[in-house]
C-alpha cells in the first residue's frame, strides 16, 4: 500500500476476497510472527526443555502453540474494526493514569526492562554460529557486527520487505528440520509410538524438577505476549483496517469488517500450523537425541550441542547445513523482533506523549532510533552474560507475565469494545476462555515456582 496504512483514508477501502485463493494473497502478518517465534522459542527453549525432560512435556509445547492464538485473534479483531494501534487500544483500559499513559502502557514498559535479555540471547546465538563457521573471528566480534547489520535492514520500516524476508528465512530451515525428524527414524534414536504416547499424556503431569523450564517454554513458544501485541502493527500495515474503513453503522461496513476478520483468522490459523509443526519437530529432536545422551544446550556450547540433533540423525555432513540454517532462523528472529520492538516502543512512547505515532515523519524517526538502539543493547547484554539459553529462558518467563497484560486487554476488547454486529460464535468464546484459563494457570505455576 502506497498510502499511510495507519490513516483513515476512504480511498483505501476495499472489499475482502471472496475466494480462498484471493485470501491467500492477503496473508502475511502471522508469518512475520512465525519468524520471530521460531528462533528463540523453538530452536533454543523448546529443545532445552526436550533435552532436560525427554518426551514427557511435549504436550505443554503443543498446548502452548494452540491455546494462545485466541488471544491473538482478539487483538487482531480490535485492530481491524477500530484501526487503533496496540497502545492506543491498551491506553483506553479503565484504571489509573500517569501523564498521558494508562497503567497498562507503564506496566508494559516496566516489564520490558528485563525482556531485552531474551533477544540478547538470540544475537549471542548468531555470534556463536558465525564463530563456528568462521572461527578466526570471535563470537564477540560477530555479535557486534550483527547488531548494525540488522539495524540497517529494519530502520526504514518497510512492511513488504519485512514480510518477504521473514518468509524466506524460515521456509528453508523449516523443511530441513522436518527432514531431520524423518531422518532420525533411521538411527538408534528413532522415536517410538510409546515415546509419542508419553509425550501426549498430559494427565501424567510434569516432574517438579522441570516445571521452571516448562513455564518459560510455555511463555515463549507459540505466540508470546510481545508477538500478540506486535501483530496489530502487521495487520494495520498489511492494510486490513484501512480496507475495512472507518466504522459506520451500515451493512456495507459490517460486511467488510467480517470479511477482513475472516482473512485474519486464516492468517493466524495457517501461521499457527507452521510454527506448531516446527515446535513439535524441534522438541522431538531434543527429546530423542539430546535427552537420551544427557546433553543439554547451555552456555557457549549451545550451538554445538544443538547441532548434534542434525549430525546424529543425518550424519556429519549435516553440521554445515545446520549452522547455515541456524544462522537464518536466529537472524530471522532477530530481524522480525527488531521490526516489532521498534514499533511497540514507538507506539508506547507515543501513548505517554513523547512521539506522535500517527504522524508518518515522527513514526519513521522513532522506528529508526529504536532500530539502532536495541541491537546495540542486545549485543552488550550477550557479551556481558555469555549464556544464550539462560537469557532466552529468563525472557520467556517475563513473556509469561506480559501475557497476563495481554489477557486483560483481550477480555476488555471482547466484552467492552467489540461492536455487537461482530460478536463471535459460542464455540469461539469457549476457545477464548480456554486460552485465558491456560494463561492464568501458567501464571499460577510461575508464582508457585518462584516462591517454592
Amino acid at each position: 500500500m502506497s498510502a499511510d496504512p495507519y490513516a483513515s483514508d476512504s480511498s483505501l477501502v476495499a472489499e475482502p476476497p471472496d475466494s480462498f485463493r484471493g485470501t491467500l494473497r492477503h496473508l502475511g502478518p502471522g508469518f512475520i510472527l512465525s519468524a520471530s517465534i521460531v528462533g528463540s522459542g523453538e530452536l533454543i527453549a523448546t529443545t532445552a526443555l526436550g533435552a532436560e525432560a525427554g518426551f514427557v512435556a511435549m504436550w505443554v509445547i503443543i498446548v502452548s502453540c494452540l491455546v494462545k492464538v485466541f488471544v491473538q485473534l482478539e487483538f487482531g479483531k480490535h485492530a481491524i474494526h477500530s484501526g487503533e494501534t496496540t497502545f492506543e487500544a491498551l491506553n483506553q483500559l479503565p484504571g489509573p493514569r500517569l501523564f498521558k499513559g494508562g497503567w497498562a502502557t507503564w506496566a508494559w514498559l516496566l516489564m520490558m526492562v528485563i525482556k531485552p535479555l531474551q533477544v540478547g540471547g538470540i544475537i549471542g546465538g548468531v555470534g556463536l554460529v558465525l564463530n563456528i563457521i568462521v572461527p578466526n573471528v570471535s563470537a564477540t566480534v560477530w555479535t557486534c557486527l550483527a547488531a548494525p547489520v540488522v539495524s540497517l535492514m529494519v530502520f526504514r520500516g518497510k512492511y513488504r520487505f519485512i514480510e518477504r524476508l521473514s518468509l524466506v528465512m524460515i521456509g528453508l530451515f523449516a523443511m530441513f528440520t522436518v527432514a531431520c525428524v524423518v531422518g532420525v527414524q533411521f538411527t538408534d534414536f528413532a522415536i517410538s509410538r510409546a515415546d509419542l504416547v508419553e509425550g501426549l499424556s498430559f494427565w501424567n503431569g510434569i516432574p517438579v524438577a522441570y516445571i521452571g523450564v516448562a513455564v518459560a517454554a510455555f511463555g515463549i513458544t507459540g505466540v508470546g505476549g510481545d508477538e500478540v501485541m506486535a501483530y496489530n502493527y502487521w495487520l494495520l500495515e498489511k492494510g486490513y483496517a484501512a480496507r475495512t474503513g472507518r466504522r459506520e453503522d451500515s451493512p456495507e461496513w459490517q460486511r467488510r469488517a467480517r470479511g477482513w476478520i475472516r482473512v485474519m483468522y486464516w492468517d493466524a490459523f495457517l501461521s499457527m500450523v507452521v510454527y506448531t509443526l516446527m515446535t513439535v519437530a524441534f522438541y522431538l529432536l531434543g527429546a530423542a537425541i539430546l535427552h537420551s545422551q544427557g546433553l543439554v544446550p547451555e552456555g557457549y556450547e549451545m550451538v554445538r550441542t544443538l547441532s548434534r540433533m542434525y549430525t546424529d540423525s543425518l550424519g556429519g555432513w549435516a553440521e554445515t547445513a545446520f549452522l547455515v540454517g541456524a544462522f537464518f532462523v536466529l537472524f530471522s528472529t532477530l530481524f522480525s523482533a527488531l521490526a516489532g520492538w521498534s514499533r511497540l516502543f514507538s507506539d508506547a512512547f507515543s501513548a505517554v506523549g513523547l512521539f506522535d505515532y500517527h504522524n508518518p515523519v515522527s513514526r519513521g524517526r522513532a522506528i529508526a532510533i529504536f532500530s539502532f538502539f536495541f541491537p546495540a543493547l542486545w549485543a552488550g547484554l550477550a557479551i556481558a552474560y555469555k549464556d544464550p539459553v539462560w537469557m532466552v529462558l529468563v525472557g520467556g518467563a517475563i513473556t509469561s507475565v506480559i501475557l497476563l497484560l495481554v489477557v486483560v486487554g483481550a477480555v476488555h476488547f471482547r466484552y467492552r469494545r467489540l461492536p455487537a454486529e461482530l460478536r463471535p460464535t459460542r464455540g469461539y468464546d469457549i476457545g477464548f476462555w480456554i486460552s485465558v484459563a491456560a494463561i492464568l494457570g501458567l501464571a499460577f505455576l510461575a508464582v508457585w515456582k518462584a516462591v517454592e
